[in-house]
């Protein structure tokens, strides 16, 4: 024997049905033949997930934005650091090599 399987409307409905408070959640368990604990825990799931349903799709892809902004930004830092070490590998390479063509001058 598996599992019931139910659908979200259903879940919503009987969610939205207990935050009402009309009836008590062992009534709306024994109506719908949910488990009461089940009942809690889609009423629990429907709150928290009730200020997302106003947030706008803008919001959304602000944070979107923002989080690879952020991951851009972090990347330009690396890359500058290993510029920088470049430039000083560079330099003290050029001084060593003008260092060699001197002494070869001097010989």
């Amino acid at each position: 024997m598996g599992r019931k399987k139910y659908s979200k409307e259903l879940k919503a409905q009987i969610a939205l049905d207990a935050i009402k408070g009309q009836k008590t959640i062992a009534e709306l368990a024994s109506e719908y033949g949910v488990h009461a604990n089940q009942i809690s825990s889609w009423k629990k799931q429907l709150l928290d997930a009730a200020p997302d349903a106003f947030s706008s799709v803008k919001d959304k892809d602000a944070e979107k934005k923002e989080v690879e902004r952020d991951h851009l930004y972090q990347k330009v830092g690396q890359l500058q650091i290993e510029v920088d070490w470049l430039k000083k590998r560079q330099a003290i390479w050029d001084e060593c090599f003008r260092e060699s063509q001197m002494h070869r001058r001097q010989k």
